[in-house]
């Protein structure tokens, strides 16, 4: 590759280095995953002036475009320039200015979200409306950061395995005097959920240490005897990640806040990511900070002049199981003639 290329810098600006010399892909911020049909046809203008004709939906539910030769990196940036300015700026609000030099910081990552409550009769949230007010407190930045949303806790988005894994959930209240004792909910809970209801004495009983909060037998109760809290709650798991070395799934960090909890916790991430790196960004995501502070100090900084709802429950500790690679098979590979 030509030595006067600066691979880091070009990442910063949301092109990421491919392996043949000298191109680029580029990548768009879509916070939320979902955002205007008209916006596809400046993906096909780029894709086929400067790229190589085609596009990725990349895992993070960017656009993606691949092919763009290093001379043409400057005319991209000069092309979504008002792409930015309506996405970033007038959509969610950031603080940030929109020139011909494109995207600011690769960091944080796209925030990914699920349809939600836009469309999915499942959902507890509206997903991408919480996505693009996430957006405003950690973009950008150059500290890293995976976030996933998802409207209930079937977690169609695979939020357990990010940095921050955020879950749309509800308090299912309980009327008896409209109860009609039919069992939908209890059979509903039983074969979609957890089976945390049962029919006790002619009554419905939740057991709330193993509810989870998703709302399946709301959903089926014929009298509304069981309905939705009237408040927005979210659950939320820290931790978790991909990786080709130990990954693990997110464990909960916090349950059933309200919205103002839960963006009180996310202004908080930058100043922990400044504070642990010591005022030095370097490319390395949310989960291995959380390691390297302790669950305490991540509680100290997070939470910091957060007043929590009455119902919020915080994880007193957390313990996190990892992947670890052993030589511990006692199988014995024979190979094939």
């Amino acid at each position: 590759m030509n030595k006067d290329i600066n691979v880091d810098e070009l990442r910063a600006n949301c092109f990421r280095q491919s392996k043949i010399p000298g191109e680029f892909m580029f990548q768009m911020r879509v916070p939320g995953g979902t955002t205007d049909a008209k916006y596809l046809s400046l993906v096909q203008e780029i894709a086929f002036k400067y790229g190589n004709g085609k596009f990725h939906f990349g895992t993070r539910q960017t656009f993606n475009i691949p092919g763009i030769k290093y001379e043409n990196v400057e005319k991209v940036n000069a092309l979504v320039k008002d792409y930015i300015k309506q996405i970033e700026i007038e959509e969610c609000n950031v603080d940030m200015e929109s020139n011909e030099l494109g995207y600011p910081a690769l960091g944080a990552r796209n925030i990914c979200a699920c349809v939600g409550g836009d469309h999915c009769i499942k959902a507890n949230i509206k997903t991408v409306a919480l996505a693009k007010k996430i957006e405003k407190l950690i973009y950008p930045s150059h500290y890293h950061i995976k976030v996933n949303i998802v409207g209930c806790p079937n977690d169609c988005n695979k939020a357990h395995m990010t940095d921050f894994g955020v879950y749309g959930v509800t308090l299912p209240q309980y009327n008896y005097d409209r109860c009609v004792v039919c069992g939908a909910c209890v059979r509903a809970c039983k074969a979609h959920s957890t089976g945390a209801l049962q029919e006790v004495n002619g009554r419905i009983v939740i057991n709330r240490d193993i509810c989870i909060g998703c709302g399946e037998c709301t959903d089926v109760c014929p009298s509304r005897a069981l309905t939705r809290y009237d408040k927005k709650l979210y659950r939320v798991t820290l931790g978790g990640r991909t990786s080709k070395k130990n990954p693990r799934i997110g464990k909960v960090f916090v349950d059933y806040v309200t919205e103002d909890v839960l963006l009180g916790i996310f202004k908080n991430w930058i100043p922990f990511s400044k504070e642990i790196l010591n005022n030095t960004p370097i490319y390395m995501h949310g989960g291995h900070l959380i390691d390297m502070a302790g669950y305490n100090k991540v509680k100290e900084i997070l939470f910091k002049d957060v007043n929590f709802n009455e119902e919020a429950k915080v994880a007193e500790r957390m313990n996190w199981s990892e992947v670890e690679y052993k030589s511990n098979i006692n199988v014995k590979f024979v190979k094939k003639a």
